[in-house]
């Protein structure tokens, strides 16, 4: 039985040949969308994900976070029958996506140039490290790889400190969100023109196309940027203060908000300094600015100073730790938590979908990842044998 649900994607079929993560995130957000995705898994062991941490009564909670709504199949691509199967999949199908090693797919016979002449209609889609072409394209890649080549890692931490990690997998679901993005685009190509396209996503370009203004910055100013904690690069005051109890953020990002700012802390007499005039100035003087800040900040508690903030109009706001976000009152109102069957009875509270429509129900439940090769007689049937 498919487990589609509805949604701006119902109707679509999804072929899913990829892995661990960011493909899999991919093909999640196109499943939350109302895609029906079907995952072909190699029959020993399947994804790969499967067998990563945490386990809830032996299923790997990873995995049901980034595959619950999908649909599981177990073919050997290296087999005459199973290949067939896989073909008659395609035959229905109105993408695949995968994110193996470039040139995977061309040996086992299902690359782009092949598959798009004996299913014309069909949109194909690749996550991979480097992508298709250029000198590092057959080079192996996983997302601590890419958040160091892709400079991602060289902004991110505290000056003179370690190298630190993207507390998330940055390099795999920034991959992700652009496979989903270039893949809706083409279906809305391929519905205005009757033509499919290749979609080939580096993880790597990615990287670089998040380095928000990083790049801009060194272009332009022939600087390169290094990392800088918890304060903006061009915008001062916008990073995070200590306060009597623990720290929080203030985000003033013009100069209207740096008035009202510095007018709910009692400090209004920083307006009038030359030295705080304009943005630019308050970047260039921001260690005293900074410090003039704090030495406030520090006489009371974060609570305090965002119920005082909050009622200046100035943005601002904790530094919560996962627990905590999770438990603020917009998550709920948000339905951005939600209920999956574990398989045991009991159910996993997993991240909601940030994508809202007015046109579609956003449930507060969510059907369960499948296990592998769950629904091999539903999509036989499907596929006509």
């Amino acid at each position: 039985m498919s487990t589609q649900h509805r949604g701006p994607l119902s109707g679509v079929t999804v072929v899913d040949l990829s892995r661990i993560l960011a493909g899999p995130y991919c093909t999640f957000l196109m499943a939350e969308m109302g895609a029906r995705v079907i995952k072909v898994e190699p029959p020993k062991g399947g994804d790969d994900a499967r067998a990563y941490g945490p386990f809830v009564n032996g299923k790997s909670a990873y995995f049901a976070s980034v595959n619950r709504g999908k649909e599981s199949i177990a073919l050997d691509l290296k087999n005459d029958a199973d290949r067939a199967i896989f073909e008659r999949l395609l035959a229905k199908a109105d993408v695949v996506v995968e994110n193996f090693r470039p040139g995977t797919m061309e040996k086992l016979g299902f690359g782009w140039d092949t598959l798009h002449k004996k299913f014309p209609k069909l949109i194909y889609a690749s996550a991979s490290g480097f992508g298709h072409t250029g000198p590092n394209s057959k080079d192996p890649a996983y997302d601590m790889v890419m958040q160091g080549m892709g400079g991602i890692m060289s902004i991110t931490g505290n000056e003179g400190q370690p190298p630190s990690r993207v507390g998330m997998s940055i390099g795999d679901m920034g991959a992700g969100l652009y496979t989903a993005v270039a893949v809706n685009a083409a279906l809305l190509h391929r519905e205005k023109t009757g033509e499919s396209t290749k979609v080939d996503i580096a993880m790597f370009d990615c990287q670089l196309a998040l380095l928000e203004n990083a790049i801009m910055r060194y272009t332009v100013e022939g600087e390169i940027p290094g990392p800088l904690g918890a304060r903006h690069p061009t915008i001062t005051p916008f990073q995070a203060f200590k306060t009597k109890d623990g720290s929080m953020i203030i985000a003033a990002g013009n100069d209207s908000l740096f008035v009202k700012t510095c007018d709910a802390l009692g400090l209004a007499g920083l307006t009038n300094s030359p030295d705080y005039k304009t943005n630019a100035l308050r970047l260039k003087h921001h260690r005293e600015l900074e410090h003039a800040i704090e030495s406030v900040l520090k006489g009371n508690t974060t609570a305090h100073w965002i119920e005082l903030l909050g009622k200046a109009g100035v943005p601002c706001g904790p530094i919560n730790n996962v627990a905590q976000a999770i438990s603020h009152p917009q998550v709920a109102a948000r339905n951005m938590l939600v209920e999956v069957p574990d398989g045991s009875g009991g159910t996993l509270k997993l991240a909601g979908n940030p994508l809202k429509m007015s046109a579609f129900a956003d449930p507060k439940a969510r059907r369960a990842a499948p296990d592998l090769d769950a629904d091999r007689a539903a999509i036989l049937r499907y596929v006509g044998g």
